[in-house]
């Protein structure tokens, strides 16, 4: 089981912004931006384009409703989407944030949140998501 598995299974304890029965959000603990998030499918899948056509859509409009409620709670210009993810056995979509693209480069030194700023964030992110 991936460590992404456990945190959707609720094993490991994550700052939760959105969740469904497919697919769950949560803040990524080494942010390039505040408002950094992962959205994952509960399913263990590797690889994005291994998922069949309707459940890679469903997970798109799922990953849509995060953003739309992401630049709700923290205004930007747009939301950036970058698949990634060599590290993680899990597919996974990083929403983050963007003013600029610099604002996406994953070479630069990640943000040091305290609990409390992460806690805020995810709150913040989450209440957006529940108004639709």
């Amino acid at each position: 089981m991936s460590i992404f598995s456990k945190i959707a299974a609720g094993e490991i304890p994550s700052y939760k912004c959105a969740e469904s029965e497919l697919f769950y959000a949560f803040l990524d603990i080494n942010p390039v931006r505040r408002g950094h998030v992962l959205v994952i499918p509960r399913r263990e899948v590797d690889y994005i384009f291994d998922m069949d056509d309707d459940e890679l859509a469903q997970f798109q409009v799922f990953a849509k409703r995060v953003a739309t409620a992401l630049k709700r709670a923290f205004p930007c210009r747009k939301v950036a989407q970058v698949v990634l993810g060599l590290e993680v056995p899990h597919a996974h979509i990083h929403l983050i944030p963007m003013d600029s693209e610099a604002d996406v480069d994953f070479r630069r030194e990640k943000l040091q949140l305290s609990a409390e700023e992460m806690t805020d964030i995810a709150g913040k992110i989450f209440s957006e998501f529940q108004k639709g």
